[in-house]
């Protein structure tokens, strides 16, 4: 991980941001990404914009490498069976704590929810502390 790019993290931060005022003034909802795949699996009445959106998260990136733009080719530095037991852990997380980092992080502290902003310090101490732990204990 020594490919820095601050050009592009503020581009795509920025369309991130653009893209939860949208939803919010659009359509009047919160941008938790996985309220919003939990309710579209579910089959919720109405799910359509939802489905609409997960579709945008997976055409977005195929319609940039159409129009020539390229990606880093992403490094598994651990099995399968550890990043599917960490996916369920995070959905798991999810729905324990009443969101996700999108939901509670970009949205619930722009309102400056209190709950959001407890959740997201927990979010942010907990990653540091696997990472902390992943770096100079488990992994040396």
């Amino acid at each position: 991980m020594s490919h820095f790019t601050p050009e592009s993290a503020a581009v795509g931060g920025a369309l991130i941001g653009l893209a939860v005022v949208l939803l919010m003034v659009l359509n009047g909802r919160i941008a938790g990404i996985s309220g919003i795949f939990g309710d579209a699996v579910l089959g919720v009445a109405g799910s359509g914009w939802r489905l609409a959106f997960l579709a945008g998260l997976i055409l977005a990136p195929l319609a940039w490498t159409v129009v020539g733009g390229t990606f880093a080719a992403p490094t598994m530095p651990v099995s399968w069976a550890v990043v599917v037991g960490g996916g369920l852990l995070v959905g798991f997380g999810t729905r324990l704590s009443g969101g996700c980092t999108s939901g509670h992080g970009l949205c619930g502290n722009a309102r400056l929810s209190p709950r959001s902003i407890v959740a997201t310090l927990t979010f942010m101490a907990v990653g540091m502390i696997v990472v902390a732990l992943g770096r100079h204990v488990v992994g040396g």
